[in-house]
């Protein structure tokens, strides 16, 4: 098995156990009992000068811990304070180290939207992810069927949650659906967890206006913002490049300071021409 297909198995087995402790009649009438408004992941990210989804994740499979004993609200009020447009919260505990507990706690700290990025293959995971203060969550089209990810996607709305939808592919794009409110392209291979920044740039004018365009993973200098954006992109997701430093809210703010002040150059036309002869 690649990694998607070995960390879909464990998911299916704690999905499981965690159903044999509550019933999905249980967390469903509790999230829909939810009285805080949701707020827009899309909306916030439309609005911002620095349109950045902070990512909180310790632990990456393919490398192992990157903050073993990061504090995740901790971690969360910082980035609120130097600008992420919105928050990404890591949930899966096996290969991230993550956890619900992770959100709650942030959801407490920020008042900035957040979303429930684990492997979301069930209703059940979107009525936890509401109850635990979630605005948004991520599907995963590699991890679904189209007909799932429709389902999942029009039943999170139901909830009052924002959909992330990520694709890997020009194949993929064809699960976006009405229920979906951005589209994310995910630079990182899920089968062999490689980075390549050009499969946002390739994929870009595939994608519907509709849909705010996120650019996850890979991402690591002003530059390659300032060529996503130039290709259409409104959010850039970005977690390992803040979380591996001592200080990833300065991290952030550093890289902030960077996009703001960022001069046009050579660089931003070298990403661009890349991503034409491939």
């Amino acid at each position: 098995m690649n990694i998607l297909e070995t960390i879909l198995a464990a998911k299916r087995e704690e999905l499981a156990a965690n159903q044999r402790q509550r019933t999905f009649e249980d967390v469903y009438r509790e999230a829909r009992e939810v009285a805080r408004p949701a707020l827009s992941l899309a909306e916030s990210l439309r609005r911002s000068a620095t349109p950045i989804i902070a990512e909180f994740k310790r632990r990456s499979p393919s490398k192992g811990f990157i903050s073993r004993d990061a504090d995740a609200p901790t971690v969360a009020h910082g980035y609120a304070a130097h600008g992420a447009a919105a928050i990404s919260v890591l949930t899966d505990r096996e290969h991230f180290a993550g956890s619900l507990a992770d959100l709650a706690a942030v959801r407490r700290a920020v008042g900035v939207p957040l979303l429930r990025k684990d492997f979301v293959i069930s209703p059940y995971q979107l009525c936890e992810a509401r109850i635990a203060g979630a605005d948004a969550a991520l599907l995963i089209a590699a991890a679904l069927t189209k007909a799932q990810c429709s389902e999942l996607a029009a039943f999170a709305r139901s909830l009052s949650l924002e959909v992330l939808l990520e694709v890997h592919d020009e194949a993929e794009l064809e699960y976006a659906c009405p229920h979906v409110s951005a589209v994310g392209v995910n630079n990182r291979n899920l089968s062999t967890f490689v980075t390549d920044t050009a499969t946002s740039l390739r994929l870009a004018p595939l994608i519907p206006n509709g849909y705010v365009k996120v650019s996850e993973s890979g991402i690591s200098d002003a530059a390659t913002v300032k060529a996503l954006q130039k290709a259409g992109y409104q959010g850039f997701l970005m977690g390992e490049a803040f979380m591996k430093t001592e200080n990833p809210a300065q991290a952030l703010a550093k890289f902030v300071e960077e996009i703001l002040n960022f001069e046009p150059s050579e660089r931003v036309h070298e990403h661009l021409e890349k991503n034409k002869s491939e």
